[in-house]
């Protein structure tokens, strides 16, 4: 099991641009993506944790000087500020031995880069979404987000149940996770906006909340969105 996971534990993101020139990203689900130097320049103002923080960030910044979330967006702001969000790119995501592909725009491919970065990065609010990175699933629309979001909320609960543990079916746990997540996602755009000669970063961030909103609205105000996928579910004639 340990080697498995050591297997499909880096998801590897390759931007191929019209003039040639390719931009790599290794994103690793592990703690030895810590171990690994995230720049070889002086680290920026606006990776510092009090730049801008988020007002609900519980980080101290005399224990955590640095953004767990900025630092980990750090080499794309670095590599990608320079480029317009709506340049065409092939993006070619390699990940459980699967090679994914899309010609889209710098800023959904980078929107998709950013959701396991934020995911993965440490940062208190998006740890929850951990366990979906490990099924990431590139450039994934709001029905997938939904499913995804929905099945490993519900499947966590069910694993603390086994533990004899607490369990949340009414997902309100859930719409707190993505109300969190909202406001990350547009602390993290005041951050970048202080960087961002461009705005690629920017909009990649721009429309992870778009997601996120997305999400958070189909659970406070579900009208069937996902009923077409579960109308087995529905008869109840074989039980």
């Amino acid at each position: 099991m340990v080697a498995e996971l050591k297997r499909d534990a880096l998801i590897h993101y390759e931007f191929r641009f019209a003039d040639g020139r390719c931009w790599q990203h290794d994103v690793f689900l592990t703690a030895l993506a810590e171990e690994e130097p995230a720049t070889t320049i002086a680290l920026p103002d606006w990776t510092g944790l009090s730049f801008h923080q988020c007002d609900h960030c519980p980080l101290k910044a005399h224990e955590v000087p640095r953004c767990p979330f900025a630092m980990a967006l750090l080499r794309p702001v670095e590599m990608l500020t320079q480029r317009n969000s709506y340049e065409g790119v092939e993006v070619v995501v390699h990940w459980r031995g699967r090679d994914i592909r899309q010609h889209t725009t710098l800023q959904r491919g980078l929107g998709s880069l950013l959701g396991v970065l934020g995911a993965t990065s440490g940062c208190p609010h998006t740890r929850m979404m951990k366990a979906m990175a490990w099924f990431h699933l590139p450039f994934s629309t709001s029905d997938e987000t939904l499913y995804r979001a929905l099945g490993t909320y519900l499947l966590g609960q069910f694993l603390r149940a086994k533990r004899g543990q607490a369990s949340d079916w009414s997902l309100q746990g859930l719409r707190d996770i993505y109300r969190n997540l909202r406001q990350v996602n547009l602390g993290m755009s005041r951050r970048l906006r202080a960087a961002a000669e461009e705005d690629s970063s920017v909009n990649g961030l721009i429309l992870l909340d778009l997601l996120a909103a997305d999400t958070l609205y189909a659970l406070d105000q579900y009208e069937g969105e996902l009923d077409l996928f579960f109308q087995d579910y529905f008869d109840d004639s074989g039980c």
